[in-house]
């Protein structure tokens, strides 16, 4: 036979050529998933409200939250149906077609309380958080907020804290997970946890009304509120003057603006568990509302024309603004406030961070109240 038919090593599969494309064929595939939609607008959602027959699964969704929400008082969050019409691939929703699909094919129940019962809150959108630390976690036990996991290190150190962590976390039927310390700090982002974290729905804010309301049923009201601070341990460390000096609450506005997050809670030491905190829409109005109430509103100013040492006002219903890192107060804010203070402080140092700022305002205040 001619060739190298009879060699065994002989090539018999044809050189590859080029490879064929689609010819526009999967265009298609290269399309994005489009945006996300509103829970209201998933028909897989238990929160969603259109014109058609429940699926299955979501009405189990429904009927689960609705006993929950009977077991602790509030109303449910669950859609109504014909309330709004989402109809997919009849003309209705904001879309057109199908849903978007997420990976895995399932959405993260993102609601939830977090504080203790009894007191009425206004949870955020976020997810679960890790509280971390030995003290933030003892307080938040303490406290009885909501937690759905307690995460344990392999091998950390036993001491009274970490006891009572263990045990108020079985009293409460709380999962506790022992998990090695490499994973916990890839679950922390590196950040310091002492080798526990206490896994929480969002943090629920109080209502601003009734944060005056419950601040004027004290002897002397003192409230705090930031005005755009964006570092959540220095909303941590505010949180945890508070408490410290008598304070009965803080807010801060919704937008440009740290919240309370897990670095907030660790900051303030388990203080936040403790003190009530709200968000507001807009800082100005609620400042006025402080003041129809009867405080009287001091913002803190390097350039002030009050020296904080001579505040006459620190006796009655008080209101301190904490303006943020870097520029202050903003014009508007300290337009509407009634005093601007100012920290007396040697010529070397141009101004204080704004924890530090409000700790010393606090710190004054409580002295003032209390010798005179």
């Amino acid at each position: 036979m001619p060739g190298n038919s009879s060699n065994r090593s002989r090539r018999v599969a044809s050189k590859k050529g080029a490879t064929a494309g689609s010819g526009g064929k999967n265009r298609a595939s290269l399309k994005g998933r489009g945006k996300t939609l509103p829970a209201d607008e998933r028909p897989w959602h238990k929160a969603y409200s259109g014109t058609e027959e429940l699926p299955a699964k979501t009405a189990r969704k429904q009927d689960k939250e609705r006993r929950a929400a009977a077991a602790e008082g509030r109303a449910p969050k669950v859609g109504v149906p014909g309330t709004k019409d989402t109809t997919w691939g009849r003309g209705g929703g904001r879309g057109s077609g199908r849903p978007a699909q997420q990976r895995g094919g399932k959405l993260p129940h993102r609601n939830g309380p977090r504080i203790a019962p009894g007191r009425r809150s206004n949870p955020t959108r976020e997810g679960p958080e890790l509280l971390l630390g030995r003290n933030p976690v003892v307080e938040a036990l303490r406290a009885l907020v909501p937690a759905t996991a307690l995460y344990v290190a392999q091998g950390i150190d036993v001491d009274e804290r970490i006891t009572e962590i263990v045990r108020g976390a079985g009293d409460r039927g709380i999962p506790i997970l022992e998990i090695s310390r490499n994973e916990l700090d890839r679950m922390t982002g590196g950040v310091l946890h002492q080798g526990v974290g206490l896994q929480v729905p969002p943090f629920a804010y109080e209502n601003l009304d009734d944060l005056i309301a419950a601040s004027l049923e004290q002897t002397a009201p003192l409230l705090v509120a930031l005005d755009g601070v964006t570092d959540p341990r220095n909303v941590g460390a505010v949180i945890r003057s508070v408490a410290a000096f008598g304070g009965h609450g803080v807010f801060m506005t919704e937008r440009r603006a740290a919240g309370i997050t897990a670095t907030a809670w660790r900051t303030s030491a388990g203080a936040a568990a403790r003190v009530p905190v709200s968000q507001v829409v807009n800082l100005t109005r609620a400042i006025k509302a402080c003041q129809q109430a009867g405080f009287t509103a001091i913002g803190l100013d390097a350039d002030g024309e009050t020296d904080l040492y001579q505040l006459e006002a620190a006796v009655g219903p008080l209101l301190v603004v904490v303006g943020s890192e870097g520029r202050g107060l903003s014009r508007l804010v300290g337009e509407t406030c009634d005093l601007r203070v100012s920290i007396p402080m040697a010529s070397t140092v141009e101004s204080l961070n704004a924890s530090v700022a409000a700790a010393v305002t606090l710190a004054e205040v409580a002295r003032r109240r209390t010798y005179g």
